[in-house]
């Protein structure tokens, strides 16, 4: 696993239940993908190998739009090692949520 990226999608609307709505269609999709995820209060980190990676973060976006986010903001964080492995999720927080 040479890839590790955080997403965030903060949808461009007015109400708190339609960004939560917009959100969780997102993070639903993500966990459809079967790459290993965890959930934060801020953005959702996914491992795996960078061009599938990158297809996830395009695809974000893209479901964000039919869930009916007009615009909306994206920012990811992407952790690459082409020879190798990057950190896991778990080597960085199992720790602390024990």
């Amino acid at each position: 696993m040479n890839t590790s990226i955080a997403i965030q999608i903060l949808p461009n609307v007015l109400e708190e239940d339609e960004l939560i709505r917009i959100v969780d269609e997102v993070i639903d999709y993500i966990k459809s993908t079967g790459y290993n995820y965890y959930v934060g209060p801020f953005e959702t980190t996914v491992e795996g190998d960078y061009d599938g990676l990158m297809e996830i973060v395009k695809n974000c976006q893209i479901v964000a739009a039919k869930a009916g986010c007009e615009s909306m903001s994206t920012y990811v964080k992407i952790a690459y090692k082409p020879e190798g492995d990057v950190l896991t999720i778990d080597k960085k927080v199992t720790k602390h949520h024990i």
